[in-house]
């Protein structure tokens, strides 16, 4: 009985997450274009947490895998089984280390700053400061290039970090969903007629 339950909140889990890998992959590509150009990236002028790709794999790609399988598992056509929502869990689990990927290397790039101009050299300016920069706005002028870096730099990893935790809190709650689906077994009672 309790099995149809666990697999609408799988369908549901599984919906939810496309548009946050979604917004993951698009906040880090959007990261390789400080000051919405091109030459930045060509000439190598990129935050060094942008390379780390924790939006694109992390968020992205291992909690795309995740994401597929737990539909799959939610799919009560073919799906209802212990042994398919254990493998739920273990593909949760994979999501879950791609989120947290993701918030922890977002969190790296915003405590150490942007890449940044700073009379005539680049830098990481902030990156040894005593005072946390967040909150410091009239140091961000001392970042001549790329323009405005800093707020482009903050607005995409904090995003990154918001999605990360949503995406990290579904993985979790979709652990929890399969373990109960591997308590309950199959059940046929919630079955759509053919």
């Amino acid at each position: 009985m309790c099995v149809g339950a666990v697999a609408k909140c799988a369908r549901c889990i599984s919906g939810t997450l496309y548009p946050l890998i979604l917004i993951s992959i698009i906040c880090n590509i959007l990261l390789f274009f400080p000051g919405w150009d091109v030459k930045y990236s060509r000439e190598g002028h990129i935050t060094a947490e942008v390379m780390y790709l924790g939006g694109i794999l992390g968020g992205g790609v291992l909690v795309l895998i995740s994401g597929l399988y737990i539909q799959l598992a939610g799919d009560q056509r073919c799906c209802t089984g212990r042994i398919v929502m254990f493998v739920s869990i273990l593909f949760a689990a994979v999501g879950l280390v791609g989120a947290l990927y993701s918030f922890l290397v977002a969190a790296v790039g915003l405590k150490n700053g942007p890449l940044c101009k700073v009379q005539g050299e680049w830098t990481t300016p902030f990156t040894n400061s005593t005072t946390t920069y967040l909150a410091d706005y009239k140091s961000w002028s001392q970042c001549a290039e790329p323009k405005n870096v800093v707020k482009f730099n903050i607005a995409l990893f904090v995003v990154l970090m918001a999605t990360s935790s949503l995406q990290v809190i579904l993985c979790a709650v979709q652990i929890l969903n399969g373990l109960i689906g591997c308590l309950c077994g199959t059940s046929d009672v919630d079955k759509d007629p053919p």
